[in-house]
């Protein structure tokens, strides 16, 4: 999840909560313990508030820049074996973050998809933000640079079906074989992740009224054949660190594809990145809906013991820690002995 600063000068986080519900699923996935969402969403906006001079505002030369926040939820028991843990770890880091890509924000990228290679399968986790999910990408994203392509394009099963491109979950925009303009993308089969921005973008999209906006499978015969019969508009991956990024080519088996998303005038890309933006930086008011705004220049007004309590009833072995990188002020030294409710609780300024 992200903190933007807006034109305001004031810090707002982008749907808090779903990314709390998230971290939560995917603890379940990872035998980890269940944790307060709410208590833990009160920690992070202490953090943010200590750490909003490094929450970055948008400039001429950098237009979405942000403050990266990365929960972290992880075993800790000093035991060698495969069991559910019973100490773990939930601790939280930021950073301050420009665009994604090097080419810079809403630059389109070109794609290598090989079926040989597959991120997530039926009944595995490839619905859960886990680390186990990442860390096998990582030399098939090296092969897709060397082969002069940006990003990976993930595949699954015999039809080649579009699940995933790079981190980003996938859309198109096109032409149905109805005639009708659709903006599509692929459904939540347990081997997707459930993104928040791929969530919000079909929240907005479906108010606009002029497309259809459906959750539906996407085959590699259904992209070329719309590319072959001129119907494919624009083709776009959506993420929190990248936020909308067009695609302008790809490269299946021997085949290289060309998107005209840019050509079309990327029409729908840039209106789900303008509008989704414009919630973030606080140009767009939702009423709260999907931004937690700061009030009075104190982020949220909040407490971080509270917050650590209603952790602390929920965890029997609960350790936190949450470092500043700038020193300023640390927060250290804060557990729950298991079935009491006092913390050893210690606060250093400097």
């Amino acid at each position: 999840m992200k903190a933007f600063k807006g034109v305001d000068g004031r810090v707002r986080l982008f749907r808090p909560m779903e990314n709390m519900k998230r971290l939560g699923r995917s603890a379940v996935a990872a035998s980890l313990p269940e944790f307060d969402k709410e208590g833990f969403l009160e920690c992070i906006k202490d953090l943010v508030r200590v750490d909003r001079d490094w929450v970055p505002q948008p400039t001429e030369t950098i237009k979405h820049p942000s403050l990266y926040i990365r929960p972290t939820f992880i075993g800790t028991e000093p035991f060698l074996g495969v069991r559910e843990p019973h100490n773990s770890l939930l601790y939280c880091i930021t950073s301050p973050v420009g665009p994604y890509f090097k080419t810079g924000t809403f630059q389109p990228v070109s794609l290598y998809a090989d079926p040989a290679f597959i991120r997530a399968w039926p009944g595995g986790v490839g619905e859960s933000k886990m680390g186990g999910n990442y860390g096998p990408t990582i030399r098939i994203q090296r092969i897709a640079e060397a082969k002069g392509y940006t990003q990976v394009l993930w595949l699954f099963g015999e039809n080649h079906e579009l699940t995933e491109v790079g981190t980003m979950n996938i859309f198109v925009h096109w032409i149905n074989e109805d005639g009708d303009p659709e903006i599509a993308t692929p459904p939540l089969s347990g081997t997707i992740l459930p993104g928040v921005t791929r969530l919000s973008l079909l929240e907005l999209a479906a108010t606009w009224g002029s497309h259809k906006v459906v959750e539906r499978t996407i085959t590699m015969d259904d992209v070329r054949k719309a590319v072959k019969e001129n119907r494919l508009k624009e083709m776009f991956g959506a993420g929190t660190a990248c936020v909308v990024c067009p695609v302008a080519k790809i490269a299946f088996l021997d085949e290289h594809l060309t998107i005209p998303t840019m050509e079309s005038g990327a029409e729908v890309a840039q209106r789900c990145l303008k509008e989704l933006t414009d919630i973030q930086y606080g140009t767009w008011n939702t009423n709260g809906q999907w931004s937690l705004t700061e009030e009075n220049r104190t982020l949220f007004c909040t407490h971080f013991l509270q917050g650590l309590e209603l952790l602390g009833q929920q965890l029997n072995y609960y350790c936190v820690f949450i470092i500043d990188k700038c020193h300023v002020f640390t927060k250290e030294t804060v557990f729950c002995i298991p079935h009491l409710k006092r913390f050893l609780y210690k606060r250093l300024w400097g």
